[in-house]
């Protein structure tokens, strides 16, 4: 489960004052949960996620996460631009306490850079970094996976094996997923967390939540 203890969250505007995305929020999200969320650009959506993630720090109140979260799914920008995509692979290996062969295999694998995993990560294009962190994304297992925006990256043969691969661990795996897509909601979540003016209203049927996110946006 992930669990939010009053939490609190507001960054300062230009002119004075602040803008608050969660005054309190106390709710559960049950272990193995598929849950989209909803909202007005602006209001937090992709805060929560960070703050989930642990790269985003609190005002107050807490997070509780049983089980392991990953980060952003596909973000890229953590990467060590000065080493190799192999190094950075590694690193991860490490933090993670996995296997670093079977790992960096793994991501050469289903990446397909080739020969470029052993340059330096800045001379990858958008789309390779993409398809790096994608990989290890994937080579990893995690009891939560975050998504802010899924993407799909390279031809339509290395998406179709993308999606594939992310359904799979998505059999044992919770989902907390950011998209203005409510077909992409619909696909992999079963539930809805709504964040309006500094609330949110979690529904074990997404399509609940959708109805409510189009009546506050009407």
């Amino acid at each position: 489960m992930i669990e939010f203890r009053n939490l609190q969250k507001s960054y300062p505007v230009r002119g004075g004052g602040r803008k608050v995305l969660f005054d309190g929020l106390t709710l559960t999200l049950p272990r193995g949960a598929k849950v989209g969320l909803l909202g007005r650009n602006g209001a937090g959506k992709s805060t929560l996620i960070s703050m989930i993630a642990g790269t985003t720090k609190l005002n107050g109140g807490e997070i509780r996460r049983e089980g392991t979260v990953s980060w952003p799914l596909g973000f890229a920008g953590s990467f060590a631009v000065d080493m190799s995509g192999i190094q950075n692979i590694r690193f991860v290996a490490r933090i993670y306490g996995v296997d670093s062969d079977a790992l960096v295999d793994y991501v050469a694998d289903f990446s397909e850079l080739g020969d470029f995993m052993r340059m330096p990560v800045r001379s990858y294009s958008a789309g390779m970094r993409a398809r790096l962190a994608f990989g290890v994304s994937m080579g990893l297992s995690f009891d939560w996976y975050l998504v802010d925006e899924i993407t799909a990256v390279g031809d339509a043969a290395f998406r179709k094996k993308s999606l594939a691969v992310f359904g799979d661990r998505l059999q044992a795996s919770g989902l907390i997923m950011v998209s203005h897509s409510s077909v992409t909601l619909r696909e992999y979540c079963t539930s809805g967390m709504v964040i309006d003016n500094g609330k949110a209203i979690y529904f074990d049927d997404l399509e609940e939540a959708i109805a409510l996110h189009e009546y506050n946006m009407a």
